[in-house]
């Protein structure tokens, strides 16, 4: 019985630890599927108005020539 008692103190911390950081990385995951999806609405917004100034100092060159 005692040696059954050492046995599950033994793995209580290492289980425990395991749980513990399961927890936090699915918290995590929920947390940076979010910001990507919303930093990455971002960055699209981003990419277009660069895209739209290329192309606006593309046509100023071609009909300053």
């Amino acid at each position: 019985m005692q040696s059954l008692l050492l046995g599950v103190a033994a793995l209580a911390c290492p289980v425990g630890m395991g749980v513990m950081m399961w927890m936090m990385m699915r918290d995590q995951s929920k947390d940076t599927a979010a910001s990507e999806h919303y930093g990455g609405q971002q960055e699209v917004q981003a990419l277009r108005a660069e895209i739209e100034e290329l192309k606006a100092r593309a046509d100023r060159i071609a009909g300053g020539q």
